[in-house]
């Protein structure tokens, strides 16, 4: 053997060598691209049942949310009357505590009016007194 033939020989050897190990490589990137994609499938699987999920969640909070609209609807004529309620006992507390000033505005005027009717008929009885005295 020559030295061209062993080098040739030795050239051979590391193109096999080289070739062996990019074979192993490519085969396991191989294996690691299968799981890969197994994954990827997997995830678009779960991902489509997650916007499922998703979908009807806000398909039943619309629907929720309709529901305490349409509640509230309903509810707000009784705040709107309770509201109505408490502007009209307070109107008629007003109104109460003026009729209470007027009565005891008359009761004073009628204490005075009742002074006077009894000085009156003390006065008229006394010259009824002396009327008859004289007489």
């Amino acid at each position: 053997m020559t030295g061209g033939q062993v080098a040739g020989l030795i050239a051979a050897v590391a193109f096999l060598i080289l070739v062996i190990f990019i074979g192993i490589f490519l085969m396991r990137m191989t294996k690691t691209l299968g799981e890969v994609n197994k994954s990827v499938k997997t995830l678009t699987g779960d991902v489509d049942v997650l916007s499922h999920q998703a979908e009807n969640l806000m398909a039943n909070a619309n629907e929720l949310l309709e529901d305490v609209g349409e509640k509230s609807a309903k509810v707000d004529p009784v705040f709107q009357a309770a509201g109505d309620l408490g502007q009209s006992v307070s109107d008629l507390n007003e109104a109460t505590r003026k009729l209470t000033d007027r009565v005891s505005g008359s009761h004073k005027g009628n204490r005075g009016n009742s002074l006077l009717t009894k000085i009156g008929a003390t006065a008229f009885g006394l010259y009824l007194n002396r009327h008859k005295k004289q007489n």
